[in-house]
């Protein structure tokens, strides 16, 4: 392991000593060693439930570690509870975001922490220190928004001045750039760096190999719980980190054939489809998709895509136009029909589309098809062939569980895509819709579910693949559509473009194509 020195001038802020945390049949973490010096950007690189998120939530008081001491500032810290955290000035800014969407931007500020001028909340004081905090740090928000009309970019902002609202000089990350566009993603960037030059010390946990490269002073690497090693970007690169990461040799490119496409499975005809809001999200769109054919739909988040997606699997009605797969009208039709006909979804939202997050695996895996035989005989559920099933899927498709009995909710969220993933992928379907398939996973997960999607490809599946990831757009598609407010722009031969004229359409240069 690589030994950290530090000078008089590096001044380090926080210290976990071997800190070791078990759970029920899981070590989370094994006697783990990490510090954090003044004014840098730590980053905490590893795979899902490799343990960084389990030692972040020690050092932030939400779990107590079962062996191991946490230092602030040099002295042993006694953290039971995130109150304890906040008032060493340690904040924490989480994947899912701790707002109220009906309160505004002050409103959640303040939260646990309220001003009262004569018997009400002093909002005034509280909008003059949020627009204090903006300035000073660049983060530009507005006191009297309503969070829930916020970009999620800029509602991570939010997050980040509430921390320093509670005059936090040690910022958890955790997962920052899940959720956020590569634009997002560079300005949050930027905010961090603007912060550890103010003297702002930042760990920033992550599964992105290129992202730590960029923006980290050092990289420790976890996996199964322990520390493997702590590197600068300047003596490593990607494959070794995915190498520390997984523990073998990771291909960090997508490896394909020739696609060979055969009939139109999925075709889609002046389609218009409304949001929550009554806003016409997708705006007259019209393609097709083959067999043996993945069709990437790029896009910054929020271009109608994912109404687009609701709407050809069922979860929202279109206003107007046609859906259609494998030749059966399919407009409008329930989740149910639609699966029927041979769709297979793997959706953005994980948990609240993809899984029933109480139910065990077991039942999870048989989400589409319970009603059937071997399922189902006669109105009544067959537990020996629903455990067999998922016994089989969990060993075919490396889910990472002590049981097939263990709820979904249990699961690190690789593990809850691979559940999806395996239910999905091992039913003969013509049609799958991956929304946004490796959002929040880690470079092994990715580059499974990247090999499953092209299996099927290579199977005769017709694949729409959505995805705001452009690089995963260009690796995995044999066309690409760029989808611009409601609208698609461009369809392109993904070898007759290139990643600068995809960013221009994104951005809304329209260039009229044949």
């Amino acid at each position: 392991m690589t030994e950290n020195t530090t000078t008089p001038q590096e001044e380090i802020v926080l210290e976990a000593k071997g800190i070791t945390k078990q759970f029920p049949g899981v070590l989370a973490s094994d006697n783990v060693n990490f510090d954090l010096r003044k004014g840098e950007i730590h980053a905490l690189l590893g795979e899902n439930g490799a343990g960084k998120s389990t030692l972040m939530n020690l050092i932030y008081g939400l779990h107590n570690p079962d062996k191991g001491e946490i230092l602030v500032n040099g002295k042993v810290a006694a953290i039971h509870s995130p109150n304890d955290s906040i008032a060493l000035g340690i904040g924490m800014v989480h994947q899912h975001f701790m707002l109220i969407p009906v309160f505004t931007v002050a409103e959640n500020i303040m939260l646990g922490d309220e001003m009262v001028k004569r018997g009400s909340l002093d909002r005034a004081s509280v909008a003059a220190r949020i627009n204090e905090i903006s300035k000073q740090y660049g983060l530009d928000i507005d006191p009297n928004a309503i969070v829930g009309d916020l970009p999620v970019g800029i509602q991570q902002r939010v997050e980040i001045v509430k921390t320093l609202y509670r005059h936090a000089k040690i910022v958890i990350l955790d997962e920052p750039t899940a959720v956020l566009t590569p634009q997002e993603a560079e300005d949050l960037f930027r905010i961090m760096r603007d912060l550890t030059a103010r003297g702002v010390s930042i760990i920033f946990i992550t599964h992105k190999l290129k992202e730590v490269l960029a923006v980290a002073d050092r990289i420790t690497v976890m996996r199964a719980g322990r520390v493997i090693n702590t590197v600068s970007p300047a003596e490593t690169d990607s494959a070794q980190l995915a190498n520390m990461m997984v523990g073998r040799q990771v291909i960090l490119t997508v490896d394909k054939k020739d696609h060979k496409p055969t009939e139109e499975i999925l075709k889609v005809e002046g389609l218009h489809v409304r949001d929550q809001r009554d806003l016409e999200t997708v705006h007259n769109v019209s393609f097709s998709v083959r067999g043996g054919e993945v069709l990437g739909i790029a896009g910054v988040q929020g271009n109608g895509q994912t109404e687009l997606s609701e709407a050809l699997t069922g979860l929202r009605s279109p206003t107007g136009g046609k859906v259609t797969i494998a030749e059966k009208d399919l407009t409008g039709k329930t989740p149910r029909v639609i699966t029927e006909a041979g769709l297979a979804h793997i959706p953005e939202d994980r948990q609240r589309h993809g899984l029933v997050l109480s139910y065990s695996i077991t039942d999870n895996m048989a989400l589409c098809d319970y009603y059937h035989p071997p399922f189902s005989k006669h109105g009544v559920i067959q537990p020996k062939a629903l455990d067999e099933n998922a016994r089989k899927l969990i060993a075919a498709f490396d889910v990472r569980t002590p049981s097939s009995f263990v709820s979904a909710g249990k699961l690190s969220g690789g593990n809850q895509q691979k559940v999806i993933v395996a239910r999905e992928l091992s039913r003969p379907v013509k049609l799958v819709i991956a929304n946004q398939p490796t959002r929040g996973l880690d470079v092994g997960s990715i580059e499974y579910i990247h090999s499953e999607i092209i299996k099927m490809r290579d199977r005769g599946v017709a694949v729409l693949l959505i995805s705001a990831e452009l690089d995963e757009i260009i690796a995995l598609s044999d066309r690409i559509a760029v989808m611009y407010r409601g609208q698609i722009v461009a369809i392109v031969d993904a070898k007759e473009t290139t990643r600068e004229q995809l960013g221009l359409w994104m951005a809304g240069a329209h260039v009229e194509t044949a």
